[in-house]
């Protein structure tokens, strides 16, 4: 996450674990809606990881469904 202040500046909340002078891509995605508060960014990120948690564990189970499947039923709409 980051702010831009008045002069279109990014501040990154975090540093970044790369390189000095290392070039870097930003993708900028700005919310059309209110910033949230605090602690409802944390209960999201904490849902998020959450979520991510529970993908990455069923990835390396093979709990997985092919991509074919996901379409079919689809195709015909």
């Amino acid at each position: 996450m980051a702010t831009i202040d008045q002069q279109g500046q990014l501040t990154l909340d975090q540093p970044l674990l790369a390189d000095y002078n290392s070039r870097v891509e930003v993708i900028v995605l700005i919310s059309d809606e209110p910033e949230e508060g605090e602690e409802e960014q944390g209960k999201a990120k904490a849902e998020i990881l959450r979520d991510f948690r529970q993908a990455w564990h069923e990835a390396k189970t093979g709990q997985t469904i092919p991509v074919a499947q996901l379409w079919e039923g689809l195709e015909d709409d």
